[in-house]
Formats: C-alpha cells, structure tokens, sequence
C-alpha cells in the first residue's frame, strides 16, 4: 500500500500477511473446472476471459461457464455490507457445485472466494463445510496454469519488455505475483523490467477509489509514473480492476503505454492469435 495512504489515513495499520501452509497441488490435470469470470472481465475485458477458456482448453481441460454467475461479493463486503455481500456469495455457491476446480482470472476475486467467504458464513456451519470445500479447489489461473497444468510456454512473439503489476490482494493473499513472474520468465523474447512501485496499490481498490477519489487518484499517478520510468512497452496484470484503472490514468495522460491482461498476453505470444 502506498506511503500516501498511510499518511493520508491516521488509523491505518500495516498489517503482515499471515503465515501459510504450502499449498498442496494435484498431481494431474483435471478433465474439466469451472471459470469464474468475475464481473470486471464479464463488462470491461471479455476478451481476457476468453484467452482464459483458451489457454485451458488448448491443456485439454473442459471449460464449464455458469451462466448465472456474477460478482464474488467482494465490493460488498470490503464497503461493511455483509448481509448484501453474503447474498451474493450463496448465490454464487449454488452454482458450482460439482466437484470440478474453479478457475479464476483474477488474484482479487479468487481470494475473496478462498479466503473471505468463511467470514462470511462462519455462523452457518451447513454452508461453511461448501465453502471450505470451495476454498480448496480455487486457484487463480496463473497459479492453475503453473502448479496444475504444469505448462511449458514457447514464445512466438517479438522481443519485448514488459513490467508486471500485480493488485494489493492478489499479492498478498494469492503470492499471484511470483507466479506471473514465472509464467512470463518461460517466454524466452520477453524481459520483465522492475518498477520502483511494484508491491505499491494502484489506487483502484474497488469502491476506495470512489469514495477517497484524490488518494486513488494520487495512487496510481505514483503507479503510472513509476511504469513509465521503467522502459516496459507493455504493462502485464492479472486483475482487470487494476487494468481498467491503470489505462484509465494512462489515457488521461496522453500516454502510449497500456496494460494487457495475463492470459491475453500468454495467449497472445504463444501462438494463439494466429
């Protein structure tokens, strides 16, 4: 989080994320999972969802869709409304009920799905047993794509410089950063630059940059500027909250740089778009 925040806002704590437990993977691939798209990808980024669905089903996986899926409830519940927030969440509960893997595109949502729905249902011992059976088979995809599919990417693009950006949640709940950094270190025409703001939010936040909008807005003038400076042709991210932001500012700015999501990119360089 940036220093600006924690200046701006006198009751703020840094808080260290919890220790866990290394995470157990399967040993094979599955023959299908759900992906939820989150609604960010669903509105603003289809495209990205759809590289997603790709890059799976070119491992061989089945790509189940729940049409009636929706927000994680994340907005909901990081804004105090737990009641609305839990809502959202049983509905979304509902809807994947096989016992496939639930694949997301995005660090942020997946972490409300593996570790805040508990909160949610901590008082209803019925639904909490689904939801910690639900936690258990969450992965964002880049995660999935390492761990699971253990894919092994041959780059068939340009050479190219690329700075990563990673949201505050998807870092510090997911580890969503090391592994994009390891997906795109596979890709042998591609060079990850490092940017002075790199662990640093870009201001989004969700609905904190609706209601603070001057700290959201001094945020991720940091973010970009800190990109800029770091001689990347093209910014990477794996949320498209933090995307839409990020190129919001950057249009604003009259600047050429943008930011691509993940699975696009992947998909993108290792032969998809042909």
């Amino acid at each position: 989080m940036s220093e600006l925040f924690y200046n701006a806002v006198p009751n703020a704590t840094r808080v260290a994320p919890p220790l866990r437990e290394p995470r157990h993977y399967p040993r094979q691939k599955p023959a299908r999972v759900y992906l939820f798209g989150t609604c960010v990808v669903d509105l603003f980024y289809p495209e990205a969802g759809m590289d997603a669905i790709h890059l799976l089903e070119r491992e061989g996986i089945r790509v189940e869709y729940p049409q009636g899926q929706s927000c994680c409830g994340q907005p909901a519940y990081t804004s105090g409304y737990t009641d609305q927030a839990r809502d959202v969440a049983r509905a979304q509960l509902a809807l994947f009920a096989e016992d496939y893997p639930v694949v997301v595109p995005s660090g942020s949502c997946a972490g409300m799905l593996r570790e805040h729905y508990a909160d949610l249902f901590k008082d209803e011992p019925a639904v909490l047993e689904k939801v910690q059976a639900l936690a258990e088979r969450t992965y964002e995809l880049a995660e999935f794509l390492l761990n699971v599919c253990h894919v092994q990417f041959k780059d068939s693009g340009e050479p190219v410089k690329v700075a990563l950006h990673t949201s505050c949640s998807a870092r510090r709940e997911m580890n969503t950063h090391l592994h994009g950094r390891a997906l795109l270190a596979q890709l042998g025409n591609v060079e990850r630059v490092e940017h002075s703001h790199e662990s640093e939010c870009c201001g989004f936040g969700g609905t904190f940059s609706v209601r603070m909008p001057d700290i959201s807005g001094a945020m991720v003038a940091d973010k970009t500027r800190a990109l800029k400076e770091s001689g990347a042709h093209q910014v990477i991210s794996a949320d498209c909250g933090c995307l839409m932001n990020i190129n919001g500012a950057f249009e604003k700015q009259q600047q050429a740089l943008r930011g691509t999501h993940l699975a696009s990119f992947l998909w993108q360089r290792t032969g998809g778009g042909q």
